[in-house]
């Protein structure tokens, strides 16, 4: 009798897809999620493709840093009465350009120079959240992240920030990989690596800022990490590697939306929760093509 009464694989399969498919299409009736969805998953396609190169030069904890710096900026911002987003978005810029320069000189080591800025810049948006608005809705959702948070301008930012990033690795790609693996060749190439380094980490200081607002300054360094880790478990150019980072931080991040409307979890965590399972699958992966 049990065998009778159980669903073919087929229609349980079929039935599974239409439930998807339901959730999908009530988060889609929402107008903050549509905003949150169309914005996030810009962002999370720009961070991973910036994110490639950033973890392969070893720069892949300037994320955590700039997010902290924003974070700052921002406790400032609303202290003071202005734009956050106008205020965070040249000041991370800026910060991004000292990190550059004090590593290329030599003066300071990356991983040194991240976590002076990170920490500094992290105090002083307690301190000033502290003695002026404390720790009201809008340095919450700053700091652990919101839906609620990603505006029409938000998103329309994110888009012209994709198609910027999307050009640079479409038009500009083999600059972009002689920079990410051998400066010195790019120089004797005739590249100009200074500006594309600049380049790099002002996209980066604008994914970061337009991030946060839903990712949290404490969860949108992943973004830019795990795509690009889990990718190279199992493909090894940097072409195949880039594309396989792309489509994951997508996936990952539709996943972690979907997880965080039907459970109720917080945006941000879901979305990390997903990229670290997706790197489980992608290490198991790994180990089994070895034993083979």
């Amino acid at each position: 009798m049990q065998a009778h009464s159980r669903m073919p694989r087929g229609e349980a399969a079929y039935a599974q897809g239409g439930k998807i498919m339901n959730l999908i299409r009530e988060m889609l009736s929402y107008p903050f999620l549509v905003r949150a969805l169309a914005g996030g998953m810009m962002v999370s396609l720009c961070a991973s493709l910036l994110g490639v190169s950033l973890v392969l030069r070893r720069y892949s904890m300037i994320g955590d840093g700039l997010s902290h710096v924003s974070f700052g900026a921002l406790s400032i911002a609303l202290a003071m009465g202005w734009s956050p987003l106008k205020i965070s978005i040249p000041v991370v810029v800026l910060a991004a350009f000292f990190l550059l320069r004090i590593t290329e000189h030599g003066k300071v080591k990356s991983d040194a120079a991240i976590a002076m800025i990170s920490a500094s810049a992290l105090a002083i948006g307690i301190i000033v959240t502290s003695l002026t608005t404390g720790m009201t809705t809008d340095v919450s959702s700053y700091m652990f992240g919101s839906i609620l948070a990603m505006t029409k301008e938000d998103v329309t930012l994110s888009a012209i920030l994709c198609l910027i990033v999307l050009g640079l690795f479409v038009f500009c790609y083999n600059q972009v990989f002689a920079v990410t693996f051998d400066e010195n060749f790019a120089k004797a190439t005739g590249v100009n690596v200074g500006a594309y380094n600049m380049l790099i980490a002002v996209l980066t200081a604008v994914t970061i800022v337009l991030g946060m607002r839903m990712m949290g300054a404490m969860l949108i360094s992943s973004l830019v990490i795990f795509p690009c880790l889990t990718s190279m478990r199992v493909f090894k150019s940097f072409t195949s590697v880039m594309i396989s980072s792309g489509v994951l931080s997508l996936v990952c991040f539709l996943l972690g939306m979907m997880a965080s409307y039907q459970f109720s979890t917080p945006a941000g965590a879901s979305v990390v929760v997903v990229n670290l399972i997706a790197f489980g699958l992608f290490s198991m992966w790994q180990m089994l093509g070895r034993k083979r």
